[in-house]
């Protein structure tokens, strides 16, 4: 089959199926292009994954544009977002035409309300993940819990967050590469 028309029907069909944003698809992306595809390695896909939190825009999309064009360049980056971004464009234009007729029944409710679990479970899986992939331990816990707190109790923005997170993966970086150059 063509790796285009590949690439876009995975990322349709994930685009589809997943609610609860870009973080619920993580699981999914990483199972098709990690584990049955072998088109990007684990730690590849890791990385994809950092650089797609902090570029701006979407996160989702950051993550299929950063896949395709590692795949085949801008046709294959092309393919991967339109293949994200469709499903969501269309189901989107047909609740927006027919959500007045039915935001009053209490079936169509319940459904929404069921699925917030399932959307906090589908974002959490992948957290825990990249957090065994990034070899997040007993030593570094404390890292993601600190910025998590900053952010939720005392407002601090996620911005300045990555920007200090990455100043200091740069000097401990330097610094480890000091230290065993004395050795």
């Amino acid at each position: 089959m063509n790796i285009y028309l590949e690439s876009f029907g995975i990322f349709f069909k994930i685009g589809t199926f997943t609610i609860g944003g870009g973080y619920a698809m993580i699981p999914l992306i990483e199972d098709e292009i990690v584990h049955k595809k072998n088109w990007i390695n684990k730690e590849d896909f890791v990385d994809l994954m950092a650089v797609a939190q902090s570029a701006p825009g979407v996160f989702a999309v950051n993550m299929a544009i950063f896949i395709g064009y590692k795949l085949r360049g801008v046709k294959g980056c092309i393919m991967t977002a339109l293949g994200t971004v469709l499903p969501s464009f269309l189901i989107i234009l047909s609740i927006a035409l027919f959500f007045q007729q039915f935001k009053e029944y209490r079936l169509i409710e319940n459904i929404f309300k069921g699925i917030r679990p399932a959307v906090v479970a589908l974002i959490a899986a992948p957290t825990f993940s990249v957090a065994k992939s990034c070899k997040i331990n007993r030593h570094t816990i404390w890292i993601p819990v600190i910025s998590a707190l900053l952010i939720w109790l005392l407002g601090v923005s996620p911005i300045y967050i990555i920007i200090t997170a990455g100043i200091g993966g740069y000097l401990w970086g330097r610094y480890k590469h000091t230290k065993s150059g004395q050795k």
